[in-house]
């Protein structure tokens, strides 16, 4: 039968080597989710609280084993990756409050005696899931998804095994029925027959734009509903009224947090003349404090990427910005005798035609674009394929406002990083994706809602 291997992204050594299920394993749990699916959806919807509650216990009680999990296999900082549990316990909590109010009857005057919409289960959701937030990302659908009666497959990441596993631990702790929530290690190819099986009535993904492609395509074929959350190239707008002091730590956390390696992260940092050479100088030493190390110690604040060949790949993106003349003002070069070591890096003068200017980089990369003033701005940050995030730096909150109301794109924080919250929508547009997860929207996605008319 065939199989992977994981690497601890630090040291480089083996750490597991996982077989992909066979034909019969995959439909023994396709088999389950459909005999469950009636008997999660026909609980009453305290008792799936109740459950998920739980859940958000369990994770807390697994805490030091979870992280321990994350940061072996993809290299997480210890204290990022336990901020990580916390949030997927939060979601739960929030979802088991709130669930019952996002899914109550709406009612609509019509001329009918009674006409609402309702908000109905629709079956096991498939989520295609990414590694750079290994447990995050799974609970940001799985909360909504459970709460609102669905049940669901996980195909996780290959390089994070372990945290799939002990997320299907957690769920059947806190006694969630067996077939409820389980997962499937299988490859990409596996995962495209099990979405176009007809037990699965929906997908969500969270990955690249490739994936993205492919598993969009599948779910078209089948008439599936899908939710696409892709990359990002995320705009970081300082502006000339902005205070630095402030704008420049949220640079830092927003770029080099995670090793970089978050959709949402800022990405290019678009400085009106103004301010950009103070910019400059204060992003460049704040980021020289970032220190490579042991993810598991707390001295280290700069974790290893997920992989080499991410690693590898990011260095041919700057390589490549450098010989189209991007100016190295820090970094640039794989950290040598490390397996998966990149340090904080920046690169200025980035203007079209570059890597650093079109491509999402992802990894602890950041990309100076220097713009004349507001207008430029706009127009620059505009100036992509992609439309996850990006954030507006400036004394004049209202100001602010405006701009961020220009920006294409799923979300603009202002005077603060773009960032993910149970009561908000997060989702993209363009090339980042379509379809939201969290708050209401992100709950009634993979429900039927459905008209009711009483004449």
């Amino acid at each position: 039968m065939a199989a992977y291997q994981t690497l601890n992204p630090f040291t480089g050594r083996a750490l597991r080597t996982v077989e992909l299920m066979g034909t019969a394993a995959i439909e023994q749990r396709l088999a389950a989710a459909e005999a469950v699916f009636p008997v999660w959806s026909g609980l009453a919807l305290e008792h799936r609280a109740t459950l998920v509650r739980k859940v958000a216990e369990g994770l807390r009680r697994r805490r030091d084993e979870l992280q321990q999990t994350m940061t072996r296999e993809m290299g997480k900082l210890r204290g990022e990756a336990l901020a990580e549990i916390e949030k997927s316990a939060s979601v739960c909590e929030y979802y088991a409050e709130h669930a019952a109010g996002y899914l109550q009857p709406q009612p609509i005057p019509t001329e009918a005696q009674r006409s609402y919409v309702s908000y109905q289960p629709i079956g096991c959701v498939l989520a295609v899931m990414p590694w750079n937030f290994p447990v995050w990302q799974v609970f940001r659908f799985l909360a909504p998804a459970l709460m609102a009666g669905n049940v669901a497959l996980l195909k996780h990441a290959s390089n994070v095994p372990g945290c799939a596993d002990l997320i299907a631990t957690v769920l059947a702790e806190a006694g969630v029925p067996a077939g409820v929530f389980d997962v499937l290690h299988i490859d990409n190819d596996q995962a495209a027959g099990v979405l176009r099986d007809p037990r699965i009535k929906a997908v969500t993904l969270t990955g690249s734009e490739r994936a993205g492609r492919a598993i969009a395509a599948n779910a078209g074929d089948q008439l599936k509903k899908c939710v696409m959350e892709l990359g990002g190239s995320d705009a970081f707008v300082v502006l000339e009224d902005a205070d630095l002091d402030v704008a420049v730590a949220a640079a830092v956390k927003s770029r080099f947090d995670n090793a970089g390696q978050t959709c949402i992260a800022a990405k290019r940092f678009i400085l009106v003349e103004a301010v950009a050479e103070d910019f400059v100088r204060r992003f460049v030493e704040a980021a020289k404090a970032r220190v490579y190390g042991d993810p598991q110690d707390a001295a280290t604040t700069l974790a290893p990427m997920a992989r080499a060949d991410l690693r590898d790949e990011l260095q041919r993106q700057v390589r490549q910005s450098i010989d189209k003349g991007a100016k190295v003002l820090l970094g640039g070069e794989p950290l040598a005798g490390t397996h998966a070591g990149y340090p904080a890096t920046i690169l200025d003068h980035v203007g079209p035609g570059m890597p650093a200017y079109t491509q999402e980089l992802f990894g602890p990369v950041a990309a100076i674009l220097r713009v004349k003033d507001e207008a430029e701005a706009v127009r620059v940050a505009n100036d992509t394929v992609f439309g996850l995030g990006g954030s507006v730096w400036t004394g004049d909150a209202a100001r602010g406002e405006k701009v961020a109301l220009q920006l294409r794109c799923g979300a603009t924080f202002v005077n603060s990083v773009v960032r993910s919250d149970a009561r908000l929508p997060f989702g993209g547009t363009r090339r980042s994706g379509f379809g939201r997860e969290l708050g209401a929207h992100g709950i009634h996605e993979f429900v039927n809602i459905k008209t009711v008319y009483v004449a």
